[in-house]
């Protein structure tokens, strides 16, 4: 008991953390709204610690599968400090600050190629905006776009060379997956296949369309609002890694129905050895 209570507390603090991370990182002069940052963090921290305290998941998913959640944390973490380095930079700069920002710079130019999202991402700026905000959106959503396709090479090279979720153990299937119904109808593995391949075909799609509906948008939800380095933070940090996290988790169900129909192939054979 008293184990699971740490484990939960550190996770939840650890989340939380990540809530206010922009906020320590960046100078007081670029920083917005406390409050609002202090109730998220401590909102999304209690939610990790009861979901981490109770016995049974109610809608984290692989809870029980390392490192996928916590390899999640950690690339979503780098993003926010590398973009919270990048954004804060004008206002208070260093030594770090410089090489972050001159790195983020060299990759947006660099993806800002013909119809890649990174160029979709500079495109849904308005003419009026300073042509210095232009590029630091550029520079921002170059560098987290960076980050979350090394978070998806991660996540691959886990399942095809450490046997992910079997090298930790063993691995059950309902309590990994609190939010799938194996009672609805059809047939388990192919549901699995087919949500697994409806979150990869959106986790790729959405970097693309974002900045579509943001320009779409634009009298709700002005995109020169991205010269607030809070929001800069946040909204591209969402506009990466949340692909990202969909596309994974699309990986994790493909591995995991594959690993349902080895053990139906192993049972049936194992059922053919009996009978002859």
């Amino acid at each position: 008991m008293l184990a699971r209570i740490t484990s939960a507390a550190i996770r939840g603090l650890l989340v939380a953390l990540l809530v206010v991370l922009p906020s320590l990182l960046l100078p007081v002069a670029a920083t917005q709204s406390p409050e609002i940052v202090a109730f998220s963090a401590l909102l999304a921290g209690g939610l990790i610690f009861a979901e981490y305290f109770s016995n049974f998941p109610s809608f984290l998913e692989f809870r029980d599968a390392p490192p996928l959640n916590r390899s999640r944390f950690i690339f979503v973490s780098l993003c926010m400090i590398l973009l919270s380095l990048l954004a804060g930079h004008p206002f208070q700069p260093t030594g770090f600050s410089a090489l972050v920002h001159k790195l983020a710079f060299t990759v947006g130019d660099a993806l800002d190629f013909a119809y890649s999202p990174v160029q979709l991402a500079r495109l849904m700026m308005p003419s009026h905006v300073l042509q210095y905000t232009v590029d630091l959106v550029r520079a921002a959503a170059g560098l987290s776009y960076l980050i979350s396709l090394l978070s998806i090479a991660y996540f691959a090279y886990v399942i095809r060379l450490r046997n992910w979720p079997l090298a930790s153990g063993t691995f059950n299937v309902w309590v990994n997956l609190p939010l799938f119904d194996p009672t609805t109808g059809g047939d388990v593995v192919t549901r699995l296949q087919r949500d697994a391949k409806l979150h990869i075909v959106a986790g790729v799609l959405l970097p693309f369309l974002l900045p579509a509906l943001v320009q779409m948008t634009a009298s709700v939800f002005d995109p020169a609002l991205l010269g607030s380095p809070q929001l800069l933070i946040w909204c591209v940090t969402g506009w990466a890694m949340v692909p990202a996290s969909m596309i994974t988790r699309g990986m994790a169900r493909l591995r995991v129905a594959d690993l349902i129909e080895q053990k139906r192939r192993t049972f049936n054979h194992d059922n053919d050895l009996q009978v002859v």
